[in-house]
């Protein structure tokens, strides 16, 4: 295969061929490239980790066909592993997949799977375990990885430490996909989840979805060199921004995600705690609407609300400036791809009006929102509400209740708050929001050509024709699809200064949702 460039959302530029080939030639302790920072010091064992987090509900079920949110996430990689990992800088780095390669064209892929790992039943690991797994997200199911591996032919056991993987067509970034937190690995014929048997640093002792989970480090060494130091975990469901922060400040939880951007500053004064901040890697935020439902269904309509959208208003009053303007799509400004030609749209009272009445109704729109969406939701929902009247628009605030808020409105309703998080790859930002058909596609766009240009950007190696497709793809959403992101947010976490671990991330906040088993207390 011929040697090109790509990049990771965090600017490291990474030689093509390297990525295609795994770790296949670095020792254990060398592959996971997210090892704890020497500069912390020598990871100590021993210690109950506190996390109150937000992002999770009663709802909450250990099947990884239905995690959408940050909490499920966090314990199922205490539990669980998946066959590859995302270090700090957004690399895909060997996890239970110790290496892998692909033949020219990235259409046949080898990964070798790591021997001796054996889960907490005292099974060990093998290609059905992974082959069973990766299943549970293709054909007859509604897991949101679906979409994902739609071009996935066949996986066939090559021997017990080996599967190929063919596509219909080639993708580079494959190594990519099986890093989605939905694929961890699970013992082969798994039905009963509750049993919550992994491979991972710990086992499972508390299962109350909507308030708490305890987990208890398993016996002997993790087969993770300096990982899995804590005794116990105890992941506290706090959806409150102002509990949580409390919380951390009286010394009820050792670490917090989502911290309310208003109170940074005051955190940040505390000789007891420290904060994590990961510029432009943070959540996308967004109001969707339902494109194949009226009125939204009228392209002028659309227009309007994000002509009529003050976005900068928002982010100085409700992010306190932690976050930069979004572009109503979800490639962000660290992703290579990114195309900086394209300016926000800006806030244009005037050419709102002239699209709500190129439509001919400027409302009334009802837009669901909750903090159960994300931190924030309801205060940018009444800005927005405000910066629409001067576009003489009618725009009502529906609050609703956060408990439930995945299952029962978002993919449902026809307006409605939401937030993406961020993916190591443009592939992954548009393809699981934005194509045709998709679990996840929660403003129902359908574009042929879009979708088009998706798969052809996939497996394009000419780094100049890839930018270009996504390009067009960027254009393509923000002049039709129904998302309104108004803006891209920093990842925000605190925790204890006697905490190690709690460092920034290239994809997600709580170091990649792994500080469960990253972390270690001083």
């Amino acid at each position: 295969m011929a040697q090109h460039e790509t990049t990771t959302e965090s600017g490291i530029i990474l030689d093509r061929r390297q990525l295609i080939s795994g770790a296949s030639a670095v020792g254990l302790g060398a592959a996971f490239g997210s090892m704890p920072a020497m500069a912390q010091g020598k990871p100590k064992k021993g210690g109950t980790l506190r996390l109150g987090m937000e992002g999770g509900s009663a709802s909450d079920s250990l099947d990884p066909r239905t995690y959408a949110d940050s909490i499920p996430i966090a314990y199922s990689l205490m539990i669980w592993n998946t066959l590859v990992e995302i270090d700090t800088a957004g690399n895909a780095t060997p996890e239970l997949a110790e290496s892998w390669e692909s033949k020219p064209g990235a259409m046949e892929w080898i990964f070798n799977i790591r021997q001796g790992i054996t889960f907490g039943s005292g099974k060990t690991l093998d290609a059905d375990d992974v082959i069973y797994s990766i299943n549970l997200h293709r054909g007859e199911t509604k897991s949101p990885a679906k979409g994902l591996l739609s071009a996935v032919k066949e996986i066939t056991k090559l021997s017990p430490n080996q599967i190929q993987i063919t596509l219909s067509a080639g993708n580079a970034d494959l190594p990519f996909i099986l890093s989605d937190y939905h694929m961890i690995i699970v013992p082969n014929g798994t039905t009963d989840f509750q049993k919550a048997d992994g491979t991972g640093a710990f086992t499972l002792t508390e299962w109350q979805p909507g308030v708490r989970v305890v987990c208890k480090r398993k016996p002997g060494e993790y087969w993770k060199p300096g990982r899995g130091n804590f005794d116990t975990v105890e992941l506290r469901y706090i959806g409150d921004a102002a509990v949580r922060t409390q919380a951390l400040i009286t010394n009820q939880v050792d670490a917090i995600n989502r911290v309310n951007q208003k109170t940074v500053g005051l955190l940040s004064k505390s000789k007891n705690i420290n904060i994590s901040r990961s510029q432009g890697a943070g959540n996308r935020f967004a109001f969707v609407a339902l494109t194949d439902v009226d009125p939204y269904k009228k392209r002028d309509v659309m227009l309007g609300l994000k002509y009529g959208i003050d976005r900068q208003t928002i982010i100085k009053n409700v992010f306190s400036g932690y976050a930069t303007v979004g572009n109503d799509h979800t490639i962000g400004p660290l992703n290579k791809y990114y195309d900086k030609s394209q300016k926000a749209r800006p806030f244009d009272p005037d050419k709102a009006a002239f699209h709500f009445k190129k439509a001919g109704m400027s409302g009334p729109f009802e837009l669901q929102v909750s903090e159960g969406a994300y931190t924030g939701a309801t205060d940018s929902a009444v800005i927005f509400q405000e910066s629409l009247k001067k576009a003489k628009a009618n725009l009502e605030v529906k609050r609703v209740s956060g408990d439930g808020y995945w299952d029962n409105v978002w993919l449902k309703v026809p307006f409605c708050a939401v937030y993406w998080g961020n993916r190591p790859t443009a592939d992954l930002q548009l393809s699981q929001t934005f194509v045709t058909g998709q679990t996840w596609n929660d403003t129902h766009y359908s574009n042929p050509k879009f979708d088009k240009l998706v798969v052809d950007a996939r497996v394009e190696l000419d780094e100049k024709k890839r930018a270009e497709m996504y390009a067009e793809c960027q254009r393509l959403l923000s002049e039709e699809a129904g998302m309104i992101c108004f803006a891209i947010g920093d990842a925000l976490d605190a925790g204890s200064k006697r905490l190690r671990g709690l460092e920034p991330h290239a994809r997600y906040d709580m170091n990649d949702q792994r500080l469960a088993e990253k972390g270690w207390f001083a």
